[in-house]
Formats: C-alpha cells, structure tokens, sequence
C-alpha cells in the first residue's frame, strides 16, 4: 500500500509524539529508582570547616582525634573540642611549623627528618588499656608532606631517616611514651606508611611488647608491609612488589556516576598510583587483610607469615605462597575496620558505601550506603559499637583537578551501629 506524502509525515510525527516520555521529572515516575542509600541510620556526629581530613580514632571515652596530611595547613594530628572545632594535639609546639617540613639534599627533595616533631600524620589507631601499657593513640607520621611550587603543581617529598616513625601516646595524660623509626633498607625513600595495626599479646614477638602491621602504600611503586617489634624497635619487610600489593594500571574509578582521572598540575591527565591501602587484623590476630586502592581484590595472608623474620631463609618465599585472593568486592576499596565478629569492613568510594566481608560465607555484602558518603577515607570502631567513618570529599580535591578546589566544607564524621551486636577487637592484648 502506498501512502500519500502528506499521510505519511502526519502518521510519522504522531508516533514520535507518542514514544516521548510522559514524566520527566523522576519524582514522578512509576519506576523502580536508586535511592542511593541503604543499611542503618546514619548520624552527623562531626564538622570539619577548616582542615580536610585523613584520619580519625575514637578513645573509649569518646574522644574523637583525627589528623591531616600536611600541605599548608597549620597543624596535622588534632583533637575534636566541640562538634565543629579541633586544636593541635597534643600539643602545638609538637606539629611542626609549615616551614620545618621539607629540605633538600643535591636539589633532591626530602621531608624533615625530625623525629620528635610531627610531620605529616596519615593515619591513627587506638589500642585498649593494658596491665602494661597504657590506654593508647598510635600516630602514623609519614614524614612526606605535600608540598607546592609557585604555579601550584605538588610534590611528596622522599621520606628521610627520622621523619616517617609511628608515635605511641598514653592517652591518660596525653604524653609520648614511645617513638619508632626505621632504618633505610626497611622505609625506603618512595615508601609511604599509610595505615597500621596491632597485635599486643606477649606470645607473638620476642620481646614480648607486641608487634605492628604497617602497610606501605607507596605511589612510586614499592608497595609492601613493614612490621615493628614494639619491644625492641626492631623492623623488618614482606610481600615488596608482590601482584597483591600493587596498583592496577591504569585504573578508570567512578565517583558519583562519572569516570575519575587524575589531572594534577604540570603533569599529564594520569590515574590513582595507590599500592596497598587497607589493613586489617582478624580479632583472634591469625589473619591480615589487605588490599591495593585501585583493585576490586581482597587478599589475606597468615599473620606468622609477616611476623617471620630475615633470619628464616624461606621467610620472603613462604609469605609469597601463603597468599589467598579472596575474589572480588564489587569496587576499589579505601580504608578498612574490623570487629569482634570477625567482619571486615571495606570503605568503597565508588559507591559511597560501606561493605563488609564476612569469613563465615566468604563473600562481601552490603553494610551502609548514603549519598553523604563522599570519599570515606578512615573509619574507627569504639568500645560501644559505633562505627565512625571520615568523609573529605577527595575526589574533588584540588591536587587532582588541575588545581581547581571543588571540596565544599564542611567535612564530617558519620556513625551507625554496627550489626550483630560488634564491638572492637580487644582479645589482641
């Protein structure tokens, strides 16, 4: 059948009238929709308005500490005094001023090596009160501050002997007790000690005084573990430059639906470089996951493995092989927490979420997500079941939009209960 001209154009622009959509706003529709939120009630519990945050750690009397990792800003461990203000902690004159932070050696840049000052503070960690040990904040100073040229490009600094250590202060009169460096061969320069862990019970060292997880995140591309005797300083590497610990090349994330890559000032469009991030001890201190920020892996590794020292020959080979890929999450995933049920929980920026990985099933499962969880980068389980989770809007960040700030204060700190009734880890001591 044939159609006249005038025909066929009128039945043509009916049908496109008919194929349009009759509601554009989505309020409306009759659609199944992404609420972008799922899991426990989520509280606000602390504003950042004037530093952006790193990491943060909850005192069993619900002190709230956080630190910051050092470009300009004026101090880099604080503590919380109210519910929108922190002050330098534990004191002033102990974060060292914007000027003392960075030298050079040769035109070579290299962070302070002073080991007594703070530098610049990655990560925090709490450990209970012990019969011999104080109830403690453990500081993760990496010694590598941020530092910016005249046309805004940054730059880490090598890390120099003295300047990367971890702190130990007694949180019942907020002194330093305890200060641990590392020789060269063990932080190397490119290192960059981005979390820790602990396992304080006197059957796991020598020495009787514990033993410290550390991962070595390191963009440069020596990512590893270092491990720390608490009793006599002594320390030592594992698992440098294996595939579990490294980047994945290239890696193209997703942050609020639209596809991230690195733009940073005088250099080409780029990728996430991050090696080995999360870190987590399982509570009975057998087990260490881990993973690499750009990979959807969760790896696990035997604690003995870490905790075996140069002296045993096959100490390098045996951690390699003892590895166990314990698949895939369902996103990169930042920093991690654990608690006494054994659940490892994952901080997935991807999704603005939280998920956990549960031993029991061997599988991750969703545990909280929210449309203000924009880039959690620590989080801290307390002594009463809450879990706190930093949120500093990274992905926006300056450094890596061509120095165009898109962070919009303030930052915060979410809680929510955790399920089944966790708590924190405290058989390891």
């Amino acid at each position: 059948m044939h159609l006249l001209p005038t025909v066929s154009l009128f039945l043509a622009a009916a049908a496109t009238v008919m194929a349009q959509v009759t509601f554009q706003n989505s309020s409306q529709t009759i659609l199944r929709v992404d609420t972008g939120s799922y899991g426990p009630e989520i509280e606000e519990f602390h504003y950042y308005y004037q530093q952006w945050p790193i990491g943060l750690a909850v005192s069993s009397t619900g002190r709230l500490f956080a630190c910051y990792t050092r470009g300009n800003y004026s101090f880099t461990l604080g503590e919380a005094v109210n519910k929108t203000a922190e002050v330098p902690y534990p004191s002033a004159e102990l974060n060292l001023p914007v000027s003392q932070l960075n030298t050079s050696f040769n035109r070579i840049p290299f962070g302070s090596s002073n080991a007594s000052g703070l530098i610049s503070v990655q990560a925090l960690y709490i450990t209970p009160q012990t019969s011999s040990r104080p109830e403690t904040l453990w500081v993760v100073d990496t010694g590598r501050p941020t530092v910016m040229d005249a046309s805004g490009t940054p730059s880490t600094p090598y890390g120099q002997p003295g300047g990367p250590k971890i702190i130990g202060i007694s949180l019942s009169n907020d002194s330093i007790y305890a200060t641990y460096t590392f020789p060269p061969d063990v932080h190397y320069p490119d290192s960059y000690m981005n979390d820790i862990r602990f396992d304080l019970r006197s059957s796991v060292t020598p020495s009787g005084q514990g033993i410290a997880y550390i991962v070595d995140s390191s963009d440069e591309g020596r990512p590893g573990f270092i491990m720390l005797d608490l009793g006599t300083g002594e320390s030592w590497r594992r698992l440098t430059q294996d595939p579990s610990v490294l980047r994945v090349a290239n890696d193209v994330p997703s942050y609020q639906g639209r596809p991230f890559y690195q733009r940073t000032n005088g250099m080409p469009v780029g990728h996430l470089r991050e090696g080995a991030d999360g870190i987590q001890i399982s509570p009975e201190g057998e087990t260490i996951y881990y993973s690499p920020l750009t990979s959807d892996y969760l790896y696990s590794i035997p604690a003995l493995n870490l905790r075996a020292k140069d002296d045993d020959p096959l100490a390098e080979q045996a951690a390699h092989n003892n590895i166990s890929n314990l698949g895939q999450r369902g996103g990169n995933a930042n920093g991690f927490e654990g608690d006494s049920n054994g659940l490892v929980y994952q901080l997935v920026p991807e999704h603005n979420a939280v998920f956990y990985y549960d031993p029991a099933d061997l599988q991750t499962h969703a545990f909280v997500r929210d449309p203000r969880i924009i880039w959690p980068d620590s989080a801290s389980v307390a002594m009463d079941g809450w879990f706190y989770v930093n949120v500093n809007q990274l992905p926006y960040q300056g450094a890596w939009n061509g120095g165009s700030e898109g962070r919009v204060f303030p930052g915060a700190v979410l809680r929510c209960r955790l399920p089944r009734g966790g708590r924190k880890i405290g058989g390891l001591v």
